[in-house]
């Protein structure tokens, strides 16, 4: 039944052609499953080799209606700034306890956030962290004394997007259940972020490839002079 669904949905497409954005996320909605509410995500390819530092994207941007996803979040912390994770909403709260059992395979959680004074400890699980994307940097907001900011951001949809090895950035921008215009403002806050995070060395088309897709769907192209 699932391939059945999948074929008519990619007959529905014509591979050849650049939709605009509203066009693409109409189709995408409509090849969703009933079965469950699948995530909706975004992909750009860049004219970007992220391997060179002055060609890395990296950021950060809200999604105007949140993601559909709900973010555990740990934060690195002691005595005030630990109770104020607490109280913000924080999933996991420690410091060298947490560290300990980061070490030891914990890895329950979506965002780390630690506080600058944590950073030693933290620093020391550069290797697990990293591979997994989760390494709190100053420059994402995830190194911070605002631990409240912080942890309500992630909560409330704050989305981290890295250019992969082939110039690629990827994000969720919601939920099948998310009304075409809601999916649309996520998706134009997600382009008009990469866009401006443009580094100094990109050379000719930045932004070469947009496509949205659904967990089980196809993907559909945008055409990136209709992408806002």
């Amino acid at each position: 039944m699932a391939g059945k669904k999948l074929k008519a949905a990619y007959e529905k497409i014509d591979r050849n052609n650049q939709y605009s954005l509203a066009e693409a996320i109409d189709l995408i909605k409509g090849s969703a499953s009933t079965n469950f509410d699948e995530t909706i995500e975004i992909s750009m390819n860049l004219g970007v080799d992220p391997r060179h530092s002055d060609q890395m994207v990296r950021g950060v941007v809200a999604m105007p209606n949140g993601t559909g996803k709900t973010m555990r979040v740990a934060v690195f912390a002691r005595d005030d700034k630990a109770e104020e994770a607490k109280k913000a909403g924080a999933d996991v709260v420690g410091a060298e306890d947490l560290a300990e059992e980061i070490q030891g395979g914990r890895l329950d959680f979506d965002r780390v956030i630690a506080t600058p004074d944590m950073m030693g400890v933290v620093g020391r699980l550069g290797k697990i962290l990293g591979t997994k994307g989760l390494m709190p940097n100053p420059k994402l907001g995830t190194v911070t004394p605002d631990v409240t900011a912080a942890v309500n951001a992630a909560k409330a949809g704050e989305v981290q997007y890295r250019a992969e090895k082939a110039g690629i950035v990827h994000a969720g921008i919601g939920k099948a259940s998310f009304s075409a215009d809601q999916l649309k403002e996520n998706a134009a806050a997600f382009i008009d972020a990469v866009n401006k995070a443009r580094p100094s060395g990109a050379k000719g088309v930045f932004v070469k490839k947009i496509a949205v897709s659904s967990t089980m769907g196809p993907g559909v192209v945008v055409d990136p002079a209709q992408a806002v």
